[in-house]
């Protein structure tokens, strides 16, 4: 039996404490200039972004061996409740909360949620409730560090990693997403393009990702070169399912509104996608492998990560060369990974960290004024002859890597400090669903 842990308990009882004394009654609720088409879209596009954490668990869940699937699958469901809470306390003021020095938001603008049921909506979503923008937002929020999980599955200490879950999205989630987004951030006034993530939500956790792989160093199976089959083909197509339906509400609920962009946006998603999954699974038969349903999943994932920065700036053919050669780079960095000693047990870099490079990479060669009028006619991406805002991609892309590199590691490093990140050999060895949790899987 395990030790008892209060100290979690307390600190939930302290917020809901907190919450009924600083309740945040609303006033006058904003109803001048709000749209119900508008608001009714985005409160269908929040739900299918929440629906994306179910399926990344079922993506994961089926990719790793059988002994850790229900806590693979767990450390996606848990973020749902922990991040849901922390971004009604702080989150959501510490990223889009007043700027400050464009780096983060003022944590007091909205804590406990102050102001958002009766505030003004957000400048770039002024047609819907401040409160269904922030709860859009919410579920990015939610999803990005599930998505880290990948890289340290079938090792990692349960609350060791719900404590870095907390510090990544404080220190690590809400600064860029601050950056990138908000009017004020230094990203956004650099004229840094990234329409539903691909900086904010997949390099932030891709390089994460290989920051905690790195950190937490090999399995037992990978020292040994034991191979272990994925537990379950069919829930990684099911996860693969899941997510691209949730992902129309990531990229083309990006548009806040339930216009021709938000249409142009789903069709580049699901373009992007379709020719991904294909390109990879070609270019494993061009390399002497066999068509897999998993190649296929991977792939399509690829591409809808390739296609978030862009979706709302490139036409519709230019998805497919987005999601081709972004399936094909991912799939060649994920190769050589499997030749080294480096233990991402999922290739969540080579998938989510390479892929949203090569996303913000395409939106800076690709990003037109014809598609989004956001796009200034002078600061077009390269293929229209303009350099600018591919230069400051580059720029962008490297410090957002060595940002979201260095504060993961960190973060890594204070866990560990706390609590150990890494689970016994024995726990390892007896899988992590019993050593953790006390569950495990019945196979029919």
């Amino acid at each position: 039996m395990q030790k008892p842990t209060y100290i979690p308990l307390a600190i939930l009882l302290i917020i809901s404490v907190a919450a009924v004394l600083m309740p945040a009654v609303p006033t006058q609720i904003v109803t001048e200039g709000i749209n119900s088409g508008d608001t009714a879209w985005m409160l269908v596009a929040t739900a299918l972004v929440l629906l994306m954490t179910p399926g990344l668990a079922y993506f994961y869940g089926g990719m790793v061996n059988n002994k850790n699937v229900i806590s693979t699958m767990l450390q996606s469901f848990i973020a749902m409740g922990v991040i849901s809470v922390l971004w009604v306390v702080v989150g959501f003021s510490l990223a889009f909360g007043t700027s400050i020095g464009g780096f983060i938001g003022n944590p007091m603008d909205h804590f406990m949620f102050k102001g958002v049921l009766d505030g003004k909506p957000w400048s770039l979503a002024a047609t819907i409730p401040l409160v269904v923008f922030a709860f859009f937002q919410l579920k990015f929020a939610v999803i990005t560090p599930a998505l880290v999980t990948g890289s340290m599955a079938e090792r990692i200490n349960f609350r060791s990693y719900v404590l870095f879950m907390i510090l990544f999205s404080l220190f690590v989630y809400a600064p860029l997403a601050h950056m990138t987004w908000h009017p004020e951030g230094i990203l956004f006034k650099l004229g840094v393009l990234d329409f539903a993530g691909g900086t904010v939500v997949h390099m932030s956790a891709g390089w994460a990702a290989l920051a905690g792989a790195l950190y937490l160093k090999r399995r037992r199976s990978h020292l040994e070169s034991s191979y272990f089959p994925p537990a379950n083909i069919p829930f990684v197509l099911l996860g693969t399912g899941l997510l691209w339906f949730g992902w129309f509400g990531f990229n083309a609920g990006s548009a806040v509104g339930a216009t021709p962009l938000a249409a142009s946006a789903f069709a580049t998603t699901n373009t992007a996608a379709a020719a991904a999954g294909l390109a990879w699974v070609l270019f494993d038969a061009a390399r002497g492998k066999k068509v897999s349903a998993l190649g296929f999943c991977i792939g399509a994932v690829v591409g809808l990560v390739a296609i978030t920065p862009a979706a709302g700036f490139v036409t519709v053919p230019t998805s497919i060369f987005v999601g081709t050669v972004a399936a094909m780079v991912s799939n060649f960095v994920a190769h050589l990974r499997s030749k080294s000693t480096l233990d991402d047990t999922l290739d969540v870099f080579p998938c989510h960290g390479v892929g949203g490079m090569v996303g913000m990479v395409m939106t800076g060669v690709f990003a037109s004024h014809g598609v989004n009028s956001a796009v200034a006619e002078g600061g077009e991406g390269l293929a229209f002859g303009q350099t600018t805002l591919f230069i400051n991609h580059m720029i962008a892309l490297v410090g957002v890597s060595v940002f979201a590199f260095a504060m993961s590691f960190l973060m890594l490093k204070i866990t560990d400090l706390i609590l150990p990140l890494r689970v016994t050999e024995e726990d390892e060895q007896q899988g992590l669903d019993v050593s953790q949790h006390d569950e495990f899987l019945i196979e029919a």
